[in-house]
């Protein structure tokens, strides 16, 4: 059963901006943010989605955290950035369609802190409000049906935007883990928008829901009372939208090399065979003797296999770039 919901012109014209700030980020040759900005953003997810549920570490004490510095602080709010930052190291990983997947997820960012990490919830709850419940979830007997049945809505042709934002709000509601449902329903959306495209693995979505909780807040509860989940996905494309113009405003690629190319190559093609017109292919900008240069490179420094004669040579990855 699909999740009810209505595409509104305004989610139309959102996913259209996204995927137009997207192809900026592909008109660059070489699509990743230097490594300092990437350790940034990291930083500022984690902050972002942890602050969320009450974490006291701010950006200056999670960054001394991940250096290995000593940090005067809660040990549960250390323990829940080291956990989460596991979890996020981990983002290619995990098959964001594979419920074991969610549960392995929850029981890395939850370790030590839940004595029942990383398995659905047995008991019934309740969100509470201002000391009043605004949310009863379902049934806990009902928790792992309608997680499985979520995952199958996955598989459905929707956008892969409005999908994850559907399933980011309908996981909320289902609520299926004791605790840390918040934490994980983010993460497992930023998985999802990693999977639609990998710039996604640098840009803090989480950061900007901290800086609108409130609305997040609020925007989750109009969609408990209208049924439906169109208001969270409106408010989630806008969030994303949001990070990705942020994150434009300071992104400055890394310098493009032969090696930098063949890496990107890497992580694209991984163990599968492949031609010189592929890996053009992926190089959109570069001359066919460019392209032959980098594969000679690449077979010279014993990267890649080659199989074949000219035109008809095939080429394979057999180890990682160092």
């Amino acid at each position: 059963m699909n999740p009810p919901f209505v595409i509104t012109p305004k989610i139309l014209s959102q996913v259209s901006r996204i995927e137009r700030l997207i192809g900026r980020v592909e008109s660059h040759d070489q699509p990743k943010p230097q490594p300092q900005l990437r350790k940034s953003n990291r930083v500022k997810t984690l902050q972002g989605s942890l602050a969320i549920e009450g974490n006291s570490l701010d950006v200056e004490q999670i960054t001394a955290v991940l250096d290995g510095k000593r940090v005067i602080a809660p040990k549960n709010d250390i323990l829940e950035v080291i956990n989460a930052n596991e979890v996020y190291e981990h983002l290619s990983s995990f098959d964001p369609y594979t419920p074991n997947h969610l549960l392995q997820a929850h029981g890395m960012m939850m370790k030590e802190i839940l004595p029942n990490a990383g398995s659905w919830r047995t008991s019934n709850v309740g969100i509470l409000k201002e000391g009043a419940v605004s949310h009863i979830a379902p049934q806990a007997d009902r928790v792992e049906f309608l997680v499985n049945d979520l995952f199958d809505f996955l598989k459905s042709d929707h956008h892969a935007l409005i999908k994850g934002c559907v399933f980011h709000y309908e996981f909320e509601f289902i609520h299926p883990f004791q605790d840390g449902n918040g934490r994980i329903g983010r993460f497992w959306h930023s998985l999802l928008l990693f999977h639609y495209h990998p710039i996604f693995e640098y840009i803090p979505v989480e950061s900007i829901i901290k800086e609108h909780q409130q609305n997040y807040y609020d925007v989750l509860e109009v969609c408990d009372k209208a049924g439906e989940s169109t208001a969270f996905i409106e408010f989630s494309l806008d969030m994303i939208l949001k990070a990705l113009e942020g994150f434009l405003d300071v992104f400055r690629p890394q310098k493009v090399t032969g090696n930098s190319r063949l890496e990107q190559a890497r992580e694209h093609l991984q163990s599968k065979d492949f031609s010189r017109r592929e890996y053009m292919a992926l190089h959109k900008s570069i001359s066919t003797a460019t392209a032959s240069r980098d594969l000679k490179s690449g077979i010279d420094q014993g990267l890649l296999l080659i199989q074949g004669e000219r035109a008809l040579s095939r080429y394979r990855f057999k180890k990682s770039l160092k």
